[in-house]
């Protein structure tokens, strides 16, 4: 019986993108998995039958406290003897795979969802940079979540370009189409319409994620400010770093009626559903999940024209591009489809059979499964 355990620095990106890959492990498979995370009371509640949560203190940023999460990392590798550790986000990639080889793991997989460096500048990029190629070099296989990042990683000199492998078309977990059910859309829009009192007339742009400044929102209200008064922001999800957002701005969005501060939700569908257009003016991501969930539910995008969201939709066909850090041309795009609804509903069609014919779940699990057997040496 082989045994695996998945590390990540903070519970929501287990809760996020590896419970919905954990769950069909655990019906296909007999292996024993463990996670490792910062400590979460509510966590082993959550976690399928059988998957064992053992905690190791990690928080996100630079901290001398990770000194002391590789050295318990590396007693529980050396006494658990798994055959595979798998590792994503950067803190816990870094201590995980340090404690790995150091450790004599055989299979230490880093499933590079994301890569730090890409918004950076300067002495810090060269840092971060440096560490990344750390990381890459005690894995023994990388696994990016989108070919954007693939093909970024391979020009940056990051790993060999036969460590490094996609499974499928990409994501680290796809889009859940039960849960995203396009054919609730109509029910879910009305209701949540009525919930913020939106007119019918009204054009909705959304964003999903973390409020923080290198997810482009100060690129986003800024665009939004040049906008006509028929048009309303929803922000869905929690504020992060309000410091890297500019303050005069930050200000201004917190006081302007026309955006709508949702906070977090676990139905995110529901949003989606109430949403004309989807904006992720991310400076870096791994993938953008949200891009496919929002095509699932046939809503058009907007998305920078980074590696990993420019993966998860079809320029022109299921949404527009932008570069990155460039509110002129965001507002530009932002205005063309708040005028041009043909348009939006044509995107927003394309978006469906897009995000259902590559990024099933339930596929791409059995993607993750042959990718994993492969890796431990089982016969497929």
């Amino acid at each position: 019986m082989k045994s695996l355990c998945i590390v990540t620095t903070v519970p929501i990106t287990l809760q996020a993108f590896v419970f919905p890959v954990l769950q069909q492990l655990v019906k296909m498979t007999d292996w024993q998995i463990t996670v490792i995370c910062d400590e979460d009371g509510t966590l082993v509640s959550q976690l399928p039958e059988g998957v064992r949560y053992i905690p190791v203190a990690m928080k996100r940023g630079i901290s001398l406290s990770g000194l002391g999460a590789v050295w318990k990392l590396y007693n529980i590798f050396r006494k658990e003897k798994f055959d595979l550790v798998q590792f994503s986000t950067p803190n816990a990639s870094l201590y995980a795979s340090l404690a790995a080889a150091l450790a004599g793991v055989p299979v230490r997989l880093y499933c590079q969802w994301g890569i730090a460096y890409v918004g950076f500048s300067g002495f810090k990029r060269k840092v971060f940079k440096a560490v990344e190629k750390l990381v890459c070099s005690l894995a023994t296989r990388v696994s990016p979540d989108s070919y954007g990042n693939l093909r970024f990683a391979a020009q940056e000199g990051l790993y060999r370009p036969e460590k490094g492998c996609v499974v499928w078309n990409g994501s680290a977990s796809g889009v859940n189409l039960t849960k995203f059910d396009h054919n609730q859309k109509e029910l879910w829009r009305q209701q949540l319409r009525a919930h913020y009192g939106i007119a019918p007339e009204t054009t909705v742009f959304g964003f999903v994620g973390r409020i923080t400044g290198d997810k482009g929102i100060n690129e986003l209200f800024t665009a939004f400010r040049q906008l006509p008064e028929n048009a309303v922001l929803m922000l869905v999800g929690r504020e992060e770093k309000t410091e890297s957002l500019q303050p005069e701005l930050y200000q201004w969005a917190k006081s302007e009626p026309r955006i709508l501060w949702c906070g977090y939700t676990d139905k995110v569908e529901q949003f989606l559903a109430a949403m004309d257009v989807y904006l992720l003016p991310s400076y870096r991501e791994g993938f953008g999940s949200g891009v496919i969930e929002a095509e699932a539910m046939g809503v058009p995008v907007i998305v920078t024209d980074i590696p990993g969201p420019t993966d998860a939709m079809k320029k022109d066909v299921t949404g527009l591009t932008v570069p990155a850090k460039d509110a002129t041309a965001l507002q530009a795009a932002m205005l063309r489809l708040l005028e041009d609804t043909a348009l939006r509903q044509s995107l927003g069609d394309a978006g469906i059979a897009f995000a259902r014919e590559n990024f099933d779940q339930v596929t791409l699990c059995r993607h993750i499964l042959e990718d994993r057997k492969q890796l431990l040496g089982e016969s497929l």
